[in-house]
């Protein structure tokens, strides 16, 4: 493996945006925050109501990359073994039957959890011991899954009925939420005149598995000063209801982040800092990365629940409060 100079790391990082770009019409926050969770080694949630490409995002993200890609679509009757596979009956040349293992779709580098919450709990849990141990346990066999391995999810907010909310503990093994915004007047223009001419870009394939591991290696080794560490810290304690805190937690927040939130937050913000030509932790890396990081970690009580409070203004009150607004 050649070891990539930092120069080198950010040209390959902007030619994967550039394929991106080929075939997504804007969504730039959403390419750069989904960059992170690729390059911090983590999985992503990205939410958002149909048609605004969150399925066509990560699939050209695979493109752009030399690895394999696997697309589950979620619906009520999805089975846990027909996302890990099982054992089936093979009968050889000689008539011999036994039984041999046939990976299910989780078996990819990337795996595409298209609307995730379709399923119900059992299946869900079915990509619990992946997410988590990248590990696969079939027939009393524990299976390695590929390296690198991402699970890149979606889910509809709006449409519920029919629904299955992921569990907390499911929705900590995501590294960030991203939330997919509608695109702008431009933008509409632009995906209208690309995707009503029959115009067909073709994505490239501009990073290997190697090139991605060594970025995340350099993204590891950013350092991080302890009071850009206190400042992480104390940001996350703060989403304590019964914290020192601002009024809004202690009125609306049941639950706030647990330690998985601050290890995203750095881990997001080494990504940050290193894709800006860094190799130190700022305090505005930590701020930019703290609601993909904790949105989906602070749970409302019925009072948030009932005032239509939203976890992106619990962090925003905290960011407000402790002095950093969101870069």
């Amino acid at each position: 493996m050649v070891h990539q100079t930092l120069e080198e790391c950010l040209h390959r990082v902007e030619l994967v945006r550039q394929e991106i770009g080929k075939v997504l019409v804007g969504q730039k926050g959403v390419v750069e925050q989904l960059l992170w969770a690729v390059f911090a080694g983590g999985h992503a949630l990205l939410e958002g109501v149909p048609g605004l490409g969150k399925t066509l995002l990560v699939r050209t993200l695979s493109q752009a990359f030399e690895l394999s890609f696997q697309r589950i679509q979620f619906t009520p009757d999805l089975m846990p073994t027909d996302i890990t596979g099982t054992n089936i009956l093979r009968v050889d040349e000689k008539g011999q039957q036994a039984f041999s293992f046939q990976p299910g779709p989780i078996f990819a580098h990337v795996v595409l959890a298209d609307e995730i919450n379709r399923a119900t709990p059992k299946t869900q849990s079915a990509l619990l011991e992946a997410m988590q141990e990248r590990t696969v346990s079939a027939g009393g066999v524990t299976r390695s899954l590929p390296d690198p391995f991402f699970v890149l999810a979606t889910q509809n907010p709006l449409e519920q009925e029919g629904t299955y909310p992921l569990p907390e503990a499911q929705m900590d093994r995501f590294l960030l939420k991203i939330d997919v915004p509608y695109p702008t007047e431009e933008e509409l223009k632009a995906i209208v005149r690309q995707t009503t001419t029959g115009h067909s870009a073709r994505v490239e394939k501009v990073a290997a598995a190697d090139q991605i591991a060594e970025i995340q290696q350099a993204a590891r080794e950013v350092l991080v000063a302890d009071p850009v560490l206190d400042y992480a810290v104390k940001l996350l304690l703060a989403t304590h209801p019964g914290e020192p805190s601002v009024a809004s937690v202690n009125q609306y927040v049941r639950n706030g982040a647990g330690p998985r939130g601050v290890q995203a937050m750095i881990s997001l913000a080494k990504v940050r800092a290193l894709l800006s030509g860094r190799y130190n932790l700022a305090y505005e890396d930590v701020a930019a990365v703290a609601l993909p990081a904790l949105r989906h970690r602070i749970f409302l009580n019925f009072e948030g629940e009932a005032n239509g409070i939203r976890p992106d203004q619990i962090v925003r009150d905290i960011l407000d409060e402790m002095g950093m607004q969101q870069a």
